[in-house]
C-alpha cells in the first residue's frame, strides 16, 4: 500500500498536527508501507528530501503570521508527485491550500481520500483577535470552509470522542471516528535515573523548587496569561512555572511577567530539542495545559507517559486525559482564581505526586503510537476495499 499524506504542517515540532503527521509517517514506514508526505516548503522553494527516513515533497509557499502557509502554486507539483509516486490512498491533515490541491488531483484520478481533523475555529479566531461579538458568525464561516473539503472525503478521523462529538454537531456527511494521535512509549516513559538537577540547570530552573511545565506553541488560545497571573496571585516561592516553546504570544507573556513581578518564578525555556524533551519532562514535577481548544493534546499525553501529574483546563477533550483528583486537577477556563487554586492544591499535595503520576501512566497507556498506526492501517485498508463514492455518497464505516 502506497500512502500519500498531505497538510500545511510538517516541519514545526511545536505543532500537534505536525508531530502527528511525522509520527504517523515514521510508524507506517516501520511497518513496511511506502509513504510520501507533501508539505509547504519552509524555505519557499520546492524540494524533495528525506526527513528522518520519511520522503517529503515540498511545494512553494508564502509564509505569513499566525502560522499561515499559502501554497498557491502547488498544482503542478501535486500532479507530478501523483504521477511519480502513484499513491493507492490519500490522507489529508487539514482543509487548506495544499490539501485542496491534493484533493482535486485525487478526485481526478478517482483515488480514495480520507482526512484527519485537527481544526477548531478557536485556533484561528483567538490568534486573529476576532472580536467576541463577531465570533459566532466567524466560527460558522470557518466551519463552512472546513466542510467544503471534508464533506468530499470518504471518512474522517479525529483524536478523541470529544472531537468526534464536536464534528457531529456540524453538517458533516462522511462518518467520523476517534483514533488517538498516539505517543511513542519508547521515548516518553519514566526515567528515574535522569540527572534532574543537570537538566534543570540547563534550562534555568531552580533545583530546589517544584516545577510545573508547559510545552507547546506559545499562542493566545493556550491561555498562558492566566497561569502567569495565577503564579503572581499565589505569593508562594516554592513553585516555579516553565514555559517551553515559541509562538506569537511570547513577547506579550514576557511583558506580563515584568508587570506582574514574577520573572524569578516564571522561566521561558525556548524550543526544547527532541532529544532533551523526555529528559526535561522527567526532571519536573507536573505538567500544565491551560489551552481551551484542545482536541487531544499530544504534549499532555507525552507528559503523562513520563508519569507526571497534570493540571489542565476543564474544556474540550482535556477531561478525557485529566481526571480531577486522580491524576491531576482541572480548572475552569479563564478563571485565574481556579488556576491558582489548582497550583496551590498540587503544591500542597506533594505526598500524592507519585500516586497521581502512576494514574497518568495508566490513562496514557492505551495511546501508544504502535496501536495508533495499526488503527490507521486498518482504516486505510477498509477505504481501499470500498468503491470510490460519487460526490455526496459516503459509505465507509467508522473505525473505533
Amino acid at each position: 500500500m502506497k500512502i500519500l499524506l498531505a497538510g500545511q504542517a510538517f516541519y514545526r515540532r511545536d505543532n500537534g498536527q505536525a508531530v502527528f503527521t511525522v509520527n504517523l509517517a515514521e510508524g507506517l514506514i516501520r511497518k513496511g508501507y511506502d509513504v510520501l508526505v507533501m508539505a509547504p516548503s519552509p524555505t519557499n522553494e520546492p524540494d524533495f528530501e528525506m526527513v528522518r527516513g520519511v520522503t517529503v515533497q515540498t511545494v512553494p509557499a508564502i509564509h505569513f503570521r499566525h502560522n499561515v502557509n499559502v501554497s498557491f502554486l502547488s498544482g503542478r507539483f501535486v500532479q507530478q508527485t501523483f504521477a511519480s509516486f502513484k499513491p493507492d490512498i490519500v490522507h489529508i491533515q487539514d482543509h487548506y491550500f495544499l490539501s485542496r490541491a491534493v484533493m482535486r488531483e485525487a478526485e481526478r484520478l478517482q483515488l480514495p481520500v480520507v482526512g484527519t481533523n485537527h481544526f477548531l475555529p478557536e485556533n484561528v479566531a483567538d490568534n486573529a483577535r476576532i472580536p467576541e461579538s463577531w465570533r459566532p458568525t466567524v466560527h460558522k464561516l470557518l466551519w463552512r470552509t472546513m466542510l467544503s473539503v471534508y464533506n468530499r472525503v470518504e471518512a474522517v478521523t479525529t483524536p478523541t470522542k470529544t472531537a468526534v462529538s464536536i464534528l457531529n454537531q456540524q453538517p458533516l456527511q462522511p462518518p467520523a471516528a476517534a483514533i488517538s494521535c498516539g505517543i511513542d512509549p519508547h521515548r516518553f516513559y519514566p526515567r528515574p535515573l535522569v540527572d534532574r538537577a543537570a537538566m534543570r540547570q540547563k534550562y534555568g530552573l531552580d533545583a530546589e523548587k517544584a516545577v510545573v511545565l508547559y510545552v507547546g506553541r506559545v499562542d493566545r488560545e493556550k491561555n498562558l496569561d492566566d497561569v502567569i497571573k495565577a503564579v503572581a496571585q499565589m505569593h508562594r516561592q516554592d513553585v516555579q512555572l516553565g514555559i517551553a516553546g515559541k509562538g506569537m504570544h511570547l513577547q506579550v507573556l514576557r511583558q506580563l511577567c515584568e508587570e506582574m513581578g514574577v520573572n524569578g518564578r516564571v522561566h521561558f525555556l525556548g524550543f526544547v530539542p527532541d532529544d532533551d524533551l523526555p529528559l526535561l519532562l522527567n526532571s519536573v514535577d507536573a505538567f500544565i495545559m491551560p489551552g481551551h481548544a484542545e482536541l487531544q493534546s499530544i504534549a499532555t499525553l507525552e507528559a503523562m507517559s513520563c508519569g507526571l501529574p497534570v493540571l489542565a483546563t476543564n474544556a474540550r477533550a482535556l477531561p478525557e486525559l485529566v481526571h480531577s483528583g486522580e491524576n491531576g486537577y482541572l480548572f475552569t477556563p479563564g478563571d485565574v482564581d481556579k488556576v491558582a487554586d489548582s497550583l496551590d492544591a498540587f503544591a500542597d499535595d506533594r505526598y500524592r505526586w507519585v500516586e497521581m503520576g502512576l494514574a497518568s501512566l495508566r490513562i496514557a497507556a492505551p495511546h501508544s503510537l504502535q496501536h495508533t498506526v495499526q488503527q490507521y492501517v486498518d482504516w486505510y485498508e477498509q477505504a481501499l476495499k470500498r468503491p470510490f463514492p460519487v460526490p455526496g455518497q459516503h459509505v465507509l464505516e467508522g473505525v473505533g
